[in-house]
């Protein structure tokens, strides 16, 4: 009897962490993909160029919201990220407003229509 609830325990165990593992995975934020995707090639706070410089390497900020997607933001600097805290919705606004110019790129893994498979 001892056995059975030692192998209940261990099976129930096991599909937990593969639950927590799985819900885990999911809720992930793809950084790469994020950034292949950021519309911006500057700063949304100075307009500095995202490219190593005097104040080093840029800096990749995923920001939370509650209720909301992560959203990646790229900074030229770590002073940068305080001014985006003071009013992110302002800053998120011109970064949608980029992104919503620039064409859609499809994925490659859906294929295309002129290509035969």
């Amino acid at each position: 009897m001892k056995f059975i609830k030692s192998v209940r325990l261990v099976l129930a165990l096991i599909v937990g962490f593969f639950i927590v593992a799985f819900a885990h995975a999911a809720d992930t934020f793809d950084l790469a993909k994020a950034k292949a995707a950021y519309p911006l090639s500057a700063c949304v706070v100075s307009g500095e160029a995202l490219v190593a410089g005097d104040m080093g390497l840029p800096i990749d900020y995923v920001y939370k919201q509650e209720g909301q997607p992560d959203r990646l933001v790229r900074f030229c600097c770590k002073m940068c990220i305080g001014k985006f805290k003071k009013d992110p919705a302002k800053y998120l606004k011109e970064i949608d407003a980029v992104a919503a110019t620039k064409p859609k790129i499809k994925d490659s893994a859906a294929g295309c229509m002129k290509c035969p498979m």
